[in-house]
């Protein structure tokens, strides 16, 4: 017996959701209120976000959170805080304003100056130069929104002196380098410059010309003390006694680098005139990494050597190596450890969109290290990243987005850190459905649950339950909004759902049997071939991948990374090939790997090239093993052929059914998740699965488990897949369904078309159930065009005659917007909140004369047309607006 699917059967199960629960200093009869409804949505944590709260850490907080912990404690919930006043993470409440500057972000950067030569006794003003003097009206503000709070400093130090000789397409020769340092007095260069073009680079330490001022130095263990020391030490101190019970941890959202303003998303080393982030501990580090002469090199952290010269990629590799590993330990494995010892969790996520979790600026330099210390791997989805049927296109929003990326790698790259890190225990958070505006309702936030869950996230943190009065234009939508919102009974029905399917995705282990390197190293130091594109194959083949960092084959022991029998095994994950992006460089563990694999049977396969050199070999001394030209050489359109060839495949799919998602997750018994993503094709497939034995197909919509015809095959077990559009499921083995399974909706014959007239009458939520301004419909039409500002539900009523009833009756509504509920003479028949809508309604019909009455509930965007944020506005794309009503046909079908 699946002891899961055991649990949810009986009504029982965990709860994997903690909604932000905003807070502004409402009353204490709002807060309990907001407690009690999000209770009622069949959630049982929340999240309290400070970031509008007036008084965070002081009186005025302590006292709202008392009452919100109260809440919990007697409603047997769980309490998160994210840890700032505001977003994002490393503000420190301010207090790093009270502590001494050099806790305070640091930067490497330089000025350049171009001579030709010869000049005997050529002269620059080096001290004038080799500081950043802040331009007025440039700082940032310390949050979205408010007035600009940025400091200025004057301990700018000259760091040395560096020439190169410039070839004739602006990149340095490398074999040219001076190091003038030593001729610099008082300020002044004095040097006979030889004959040719020639760049100067002025290398100084500032604190000026970067990011955020107030914010912590992310790679200074000082500086991320004064985090702990602001937010979770306070914490502590008050509610001791209640950490590790209705405290279940803390929240960290979007820490970054830092060391530029904004969201722009190509911060990645190499950008010239980039300040980069500094500490005092750096000099020793590159001394290790890059040896004596490491500041002859730092030039190249922003301009490129001669073509084919290495030296450039392994200066950037070995900078964002310490860089990453600082940000690390300093910052997020010093949090983790301080939440590990005091009884709670460390949860949240950064930056990850457009690829910028590889990056600098506003994201961390590299995923898996920038969340080492959490105890959930974690991702966001907000803002129109992922959008049903959209994977193709390009966001709209502050800056243009990767549709690929989102669809294709966010989710996985969040899922594969919570399978490979021990701390992680298998558990993956996103933030889900916010800032996507009010035309989100329960129909796409479906859909989005079930593109994370087939991916492996199985922790949802909802965006967001607001308190504030109503209208809040803060990135709606508002889930409760003081009873406003139309769907908040459907949305808690689709939250009693995700705790299900979560239910079943804990505890377990994915079987993928396919991984690919992580791109983030290679995108430091050369041409690089975006990890989303194989990915992007291998999902619409339905072999499943886990996303792999080089870590795991450099420090084999924290991953329990382990090699043997023709299997790469992670943290007792299973890998029988490792596909590698086009890169042109790779670190030495991953080319030694790569050998040894390969010598032993295990594919280790590069897509379209191999690489040309190795990104640490500046000290190693080493070059590319001669081997590894053994490794095979993919295009990504033969990809699946090579991956098939080699017998990779885990789940078999007849034919090509790019819109199926598939999952392999073991528990108890083997669980087989499957998702149709697309918006309009209906899938029907035979899948061939590796067991043997029962297999039950679980409703978790219904909670309820139904009948799989199976046929047993030399190899395991082969199933007709049927899934409409929007349509989940789980096939279970191990179990034997309870309930006949539902037909084919193509294979259903109509027997009755219900037709007008129609007796419509109209509610808004805060009126519901008592509808109002009945009217007479001969045809079903767009209601929003005699009523484009109506946000609520539609009452349809109408009677119809059967002549008998056979059973297997069910009801079709071809379309609706959005949620749906049915009664039949009365009597429910249940709600559905995306397509398929269909009922089954047998056993409440009868012979003669029926009454039926539907009920389609949309979403708050109609009443809320003319009452936009212009900030949010940026983020939301303009869209076809969804009509109101029922359209299409509405039959019984048998």
């Amino acid at each position: 017996m699946n002891k899961r699917l055991s649990d949810l059967l009986s009504n029982q199960g965990d709860n994997y959701i903690l909604p932000f629960f905003w807070q502004h200093g409402e009353s204490e009869a709002v807060l309990r209120e907001y407690m009690a409804k999000i209770q009622e949505s069949n959630i049982g944590a929340v999240c309290v976000e400070a970031r509008p709260h007036p008084d965070f850490a002081g009186e005025q907080w302590w006292h709202d959170l008392d009452i919100i912990i109260e809440e919990a404690r007697n409603r047997n919930m769980k309490v998160w805080i994210l840890d700032d006043a505001h977003f994002p993470t490393g503000y420190a409440n301010g207090l790093l304003k009270k502590k001494p500057d050099s806790l305070r972000k640091q930067y490497v950067m330089y000025k350049s100056a171009v001579t030709a030569g010869p000049i005997a006794g050529g002269r620059l003003n080096v001290g004038k130069m080799a500081r950043t003097v802040p331009m007025p009206g440039f700082g940032q503000a310390d949050t979205f929104g408010e007035a600009k709070d940025q400091d200025t400093f004057d301990d700018d130090q000259f760091l040395g002196l560096v020439a190169y000789k410039v070839l004739p397409d602006n990149r340095l020769d490398i074999s040219s380098v001076v190091d003038l340092g030593d001729k610099v007095k008082d300020g002044w260069l004095t040097w006979d410059v030889p004959a040719g073009e020639w760049r100067l680079f002025i290398l100084y330490l500032t604190r000026n010309g970067g990011g955020n001022t107030s914010y912590i130095n992310m790679i200074d263990p000082a500086s991320c003390a004064v985090q702990i020391e602001a937010v979770y030490q306070p914490h502590y101190e008050r509610y001791k006694n209640e950490f590790g019970k209705t405290i279940a941890g803390f929240f960290s959202d979007e820490p970054c680098i830092g060391n530029t303003f904004g969201y722009e998303a190509n911060k990645v080393i190499g950008r010239k005139n980039m300040p980069l982030p500094w500490q005092p501990a750096l000099p020793n580090l590159l001394n290790i990494a890059m040896g004596r002469d490491w500041q002859l090199k730092l030039p190249l952290l922003w301009f490129e050597g001669q073509t084919g010269d290495e030296t450039a990629a392994q200066t950037r590799y070995a900078y964002m190596d310490i860089i990453s590993r600082l940000i690390e330990s300093s910052f997020s494995r010093q949090i983790g450890e301080w939440c590990s010892d005091h009884g709670v969790e460390y949860i949240g996520h950064i930056i990850e969109d457009n690829n910028q979790h590889s990056h600098l600026g506003s994201s961390m330099g590299h995923f898996f290290r920038s969340m080492a210390g959490q105890h959930m791997s974690g991702i966001d989805d907000i803002g129109n990243q992922v959008l049903p049927g959209c994977d193709n296109a390009t966001r709209y929003s502050i800056v243009d987005g990767d549709g690929e990326f989102y669809h294709y790698m966010l989710g996985k790259l969040g899922s594969s850190l919570g399978h490979i890190d021990p701390i992680k225990k298998g558990r993956t958070m996103c933030e889900i459905f916010g800032a996507y505006g009010w035309r989100e309702g329960v129909r796409m936030m479906k859909w989005l649950a079930d593109h994370f869950l087939i991916r492996g996230v199985n922790h949802f943190v909802p965006h967001a339950f607001s308190p504030k009065d109503f209208p809040d234009p803060d990135c709606p939508p508002h889930f409760f909004a003081h009873g406003h919102n139309p769907q908040f009974r459907h949305f808690g029905s689709l939250m009693r759902y995700m705790n299900r399917m979560s239910h079943l995705l804990n505890g377990g282990q994915l079987v993928a049997p396919a991984a690919i390197l992580y791109h983030g190293e290679s995108s430091w130091t050369g041409k690089t071939q975006l990890m989303q594109k194989p990915a992007r194959v291998l999902t619409e083949c339905q072999i499943d991948f886990d996303v792999l960092p080089s870590d795991v084959f450099s420090d084999m022991d924290a991953f329990n990374t382990q090699f043997g029998g023709g299997v790469l095994s992670v943290n007792n994950n299973s890998y029988r090939c490792l596909i590698i992006p086009t890169t042109e460089y790779l670190t030495t563990d991953v080319a030694n790997f790569a050998v040894q694999a390969q010598s032993e049977g295990f594919p280790v396969i590069f897509v379209d090239e191999l690489p040309i050199g190795l990104a640490d070999g500046n000290q190693t001394g080493r070059s590319l093993p001669d081997k590894l030209s053994e490794c095979p050489v993919a295009s990504l359109d033969h990809l699946p052929n090579l991956l098939d060839s080699l017998n990779i495949r885990d789940i078999r799919i007849a034919g090509s059914v790019p819109h199926l998602r598939a999952m392999h997750y073991v528990t108890d018994t083997d669980q087989f998740m499957f998702f149709n993503e697309s918006l309009s094709k209906t899938i029907d497939v035979q899948v061939e699965l590796p067991v043997k034995g029962d297999i039950c197909r679980y409703d978790a919509w219904q909670n309820k488990t139904l009948i799989c015809e199976r046929e047993e095959t030399a190899d395991g077990s082969r199933v007709r897949l049927v899934l409409e559009p929007y349509e989940s499921c789980f096939l279970i083995c191990g179990e034997s369904g309870q309930h006949p399974a539902s037909k084919r909706l193509a294979d259903l014959k109509t027997v009755k078309s219900i037709e007008a007239p129609w007796s419509v009458s109209f509610a808004n939520a805060k009126s519901y159930p008592a509808f109002s301004d009945a009217a007479r419909l001969e045809a079903l039409v767009d209601l929003s065009i005699e009523k484009p500002f109506f946000s609520g539900t539609v009452r349809y009523e109408t009677t119809f005659e059967l002549d008998q009833v056979e059973g297997g009756e069910e009801l079709l509504i071809e379309e609706a917007n959005e949620a749906v509920e049915v009664w039949v003479n009365d009597q429910p028949a249940g709600l559905k909140i995306c397509p398929p809508y269909r009922f089954a309604i047998d056993n409440l019909l009868k012979a003669g004369l029926n009454r039926i009455r539907i009920e389609a509930t949309n979403t708050l965007a109609n009443e809320m047309r003319d009452n936009t944020n212009p900030i949010l506005e940026m983020f939301i794309p303009p869209t076809v607006e969804a009509p109101v009503g029922l359209s299409g046909r509405i039959e019984i079908r048998r």
